[in-house]
């Protein structure tokens, strides 16, 4: 697929501790430095964990990302942002968001039965 990213050195994890295992334990969005982000978050049937992010315009976000049950997908639109969640594997893809609007952060592998309510929203202010 166009910029798909599979997950490379970016680390495992055991799929049964993932809620337990740092950073994973506490998904969300970080400021690390102004205007650097990182979005820990979740794939989860048939969510993701948190399903909305807000940034500035012009913020760099790194998501750092798995799944705890499935291989899910993760695509924002309109963006370079697509990757692949697997289950024992994390997942890190950075970004720049220059443009305000309300993406949709969409799960592009099927996973189940209620598949295609799995999305979640960047909100760039």
């Amino acid at each position: 697929g166009h910029d798909i990213q599979l997950p490379g050195d970016a680390g495992t994890i055991t799929p049964a501790e993932v809620r337990q295992t740092p950073p994973f334990d506490n998904p969300g969005l970080r400021e690390i430095e102004p205007g650097r982000y990182e979005a820990v978050m979740l794939g989860i049937a048939w969510i993701f964990q948190p399903n909305e992010i807000r940034i500035p315009a012009g913020s760099e976000v790194t998501f750092i990302l798995t799944s705890t049950d499935v291989i899910h997908g993760f695509n924002v639109e309109g963006t370079t942002v697509n990757g692949m969640l697997v289950p024992g594997q994390i997942t890190r893809i950075t970004h720049t968001f220059r443009t305000p609007g309300e993406p949709l952060i969409l799960c592009h592998e099927y996973c189940g039965i209620q598949h295609h309510t799995m999305y979640g929203r960047v909100i760039v202010e």
